[in-house]
């Protein structure tokens, strides 16, 4: 019990950047951290969801609730993902060879591609929750960001890794078959939770947010021939924006 729970402080110290009370680390802890991120998950989610209702409840204008909720989840990861997300986006857009590429992707500079495609993020971000500022109800992005989690713990678990990617070596030689089931019982709760949390619009959120993530997943692996951490930061980051927008469309987009 002990590791499981220095596991989970591992986990929401490395993909939560709210301070955890006590900071611990254990290399050999590494396979099971990850089976928390569907709770680092479903926690941030949860703030999301309370920070759209609290917005609400305040009476602040649309726009700014809109931009504040496209923010809020690059900010309670610390940037992470959003990082993640510029870096295969200039790796893949790149259209190089795949040493350059995987060269690319390492590279701390950001290119124009880059540059780019997260002011597409943003005015797609902005634009969905500009559609749900007349609803106090957010609770499906509780499970739009689980469920995001849940996809990126699996994909992190079965597929082959790039050989300098952080899920190589001992973190595969740690990985058990109990895993991969329960990230894939993970997701099945997190797409039922949609649903319990907000009916139709939050089941539809929480299903495109794992349709968005697969096909994130297959346009970065198939161009960069393995897995990593960026991988999985560029397409939960995908997932999100897609859960948001279903989400707005679905939701208040049609009843606001």
């Amino acid at each position: 019990m002990k590791r499981y729970l220095r596991a989970l402080g591992m986990c929401f110290s490395m993909f939560c950047a709210i301070p955890m009370p006590f900071r611990c680390w254990e290399e050999d802890d590494r396979p099971l951290m990850t089976l928390f991120l569907p709770v680092v998950g479903l926690f941030t989610g949860g703030l999301w969801a309370a920070m759209g209702w609290g917005m609400w409840k305040l009476g602040l204008p649309g726009a700014l609730r809109a931009a504040v909720m496209c923010a809020f989840p690059y900010l309670v990861t610390g940037f992470m993902h959003l990082d993640g997300f510029l870096d295969v986006t200039d790796a893949v857009k790149s259209w190089r060879a795949l040493e350059k590429r995987r060269e690319i992707l390492k590279d701390p500079h950001v290119g124009s591609f880059a540059v780019a495609a997260a002011g597409i993020l943003l005015i797609l971000g902005f634009g969905a929750f500009s559609a749900m500022t007349d609803t106090p109800c957010y609770l499906g992005l509780a499970a739009v960001s689980a469920v995001s989690r849940a996809c990126a713990g699996l994909a992190v678990t079965v597929l082959p890794p790039m050989s300098e990617s952080q899920y190589a070596g001992g973190y595969q030689a740690g990985v058990r078959k109990g895993h991969i089931a329960y990230f894939c019982a993970a997701i099945l709760l997190a797409l039922m939770g949609g649903f319990l949390l907000d009916g139709w619009p939050g089941g539809i959120a929480a299903a495109a947010a794992a349709a968005g993530f697969a096909a994130a997943l297959r346009r970065a692996f198939s161009s960069l021939k393995g897995m990593s951490g960026d991988i999985a930061g560029y397409a939960i980051t995908v997932a999100e924006l897609c859960g948001a927008a279903a989400y707005a469309v679905f939701g208040a987009g049609f009843t606001g």
